[in-house]
């Protein structure tokens, strides 16, 4: 993609301006691509948020908004390079198969001498090309080609990092590594035979436990979350690895708050299995919630056991308990009161109260007819938790946020 020197400039003037009210209002000078220009300028403006770096990076140049809605953060980018920069093999050559936009081989890149960036549409190997130098990345080889044709073809490489389709053919979202493009599971010892190790970025709607029991060498899971939204699943390969599905380690971490450290918990499927968990018999002082990465990965019994917690129910996926557990990786409340379903009780407990955020667990119903029920407005500072007990008694809890919340 070249733009004129009108264009690049018009953008450079609107850079911060209402695309919309441009694109309806806007008074070009000749030499000025319009639509180009929009696209520019509208790609920036989600850049600055999602990939900061790239944002700043003068000159930088953004494909249509599909792909920056399916690209990797900075943060999550970041965290994967994170791992791979832990894991103590010599750093020769990265093949990025599936290389998008590219933002998570700009990541990665610095960590290797060379990197070979692999992507069937022309479009994104073309802003590839452009990008990758501005970012100070020349050692990126842009290959316009099937990922699967180019693994028979490329020189062996120490990692591959694959980020398979997760759409299917009718636009619904996948659960099962076959239903992804590639499928991996009958890729994996293809690309074992290139590369020791392979990371893979998968749907977090994937089923975590249906992947591992299908790969053969997966050495380590990693559930990321993104300001409590779950974003991601990486699973790590290694060449001749083996293990029980049950026991390889899982990673649930949530990035993004800045006020916070990210929470990391980590545990495996057999450690899940025989957590013991308590049951409470009523809520305590305090109510927890896990984050979505812990949530995603069925942490539950797990989590409890860890934190010394009792959990409300077992489906209910809430904890509670008399002492604040100040680094619970999720969300922590006071709790201010809590009754039964009935409508007076129900009316004492808000006494009055207008607003508040709802939330319902393991419990009949939807937050809408909740809030209809209950004559309230969403926001403010009070938290109605709408749940079932370990007795199975349906139950109204008050709370309010804790400064121990992540």
């Amino acid at each position: 993609m070249f733009l004129t020197d009108e264009t690049l400039h018009f953008i450079r003037q609107h850079a911060n301006d209402d695309v919309r009210a441009l694109a309806l209002h806007a008074h070009p000078l000749p030499g000025v691509d319009l639509p180009a220009a929009l696209t520019q300028i509208a790609g920036l403006q989600t850049l600055r948020t999602k990939v900061p770096t790239w944002a700043a990076t003068e000159g930088i140049l953004c494909p249509a908004r599909l792909s920056l809605e399916q690209c990797s953060s900075e943060a999550t980018a970041r965290y994967k390079a994170n791992l791979i920069g832990k894991s103590g093999v010599h750093h020769r050559r990265l093949a990025d198969l599936t290389g998008g936009l590219g933002i998570d081989c700009s990541l990665l890149a610095p960590l290797f001498a060379e990197v070979d960036y692999v992507e069937r549409q022309e479009g994104l190997c073309r802003l590839a090309g452009h990008n990758f130098p501005l970012l100070g990345l020349t050692h990126i080889h842009v290959h316009c080609a099937d990922g699967t044709a180019f693994l028979d073809e490329m020189p062996p490489a120490d990692w591959l990092f694959l980020d398979p389709a997760r759409r299917d053919s009718h636009g619904g979202k996948t659960v099962a590594l076959a239903d992804c493009e590639p499928d991996v599971s009958q890729l994996e010892e293809r690309l074992l035979e290139k590369a020791p190790n392979v990371l893979l970025k998968l749907s977090p709607m994937l089923d975590l436990t249906l992947a591992l029991h299908t790969l053969r060498h997966v050495r380590e899971a990693h559930i990321v979350a993104v300001d409590n939204e779950c974003k991601e699943l990486l699973l790590v390969l290694e060449k001749d690895f083996t293990a029980d599905a049950d026991d390889i380690p899982v990673t649930c971490v949530n990035l993004g708050n800045k006020e916070h450290a990210p929470a990391i918990f980590g545990f495996t499927r057999r450690q899940e299995q025989t957590a013991p968990c308590t049951l409470a018999d009523v809520p305590r002082a305090y109510l927890y919630e896990p984050n979505a990465a812990l949530l995603k990965a069925g942490a539950f019994r797990s989590l409890a056991n860890a934190y010394g917690l009792e959990k409300l129910h077992t489906s209910s996926h809430l904890y509670t308990s008399e002492l604040l557990i100040t680094d619970f990786p999720g969300r922590t409340f006071c709790i201010e009161g809590w009754c039964g379903w009935g409508k007076k009780e129900a009316k004492a407990l808000l006494n009055g109260l207008k607003q508040a955020n709802l939330s319902i667990r393991n419990f009949p119903g939807t937050v809408s007819e909740l809030r209809k029920r209950l004559h309230l407005a969403e926001g403010g500072d009070t938290y109605i938790f709408a749940t079932t007990l370990a007795d199975g008694r349906k139950v109204l809890i008050r709370a309010v946020r804790t400064t121990a919340s992540s």
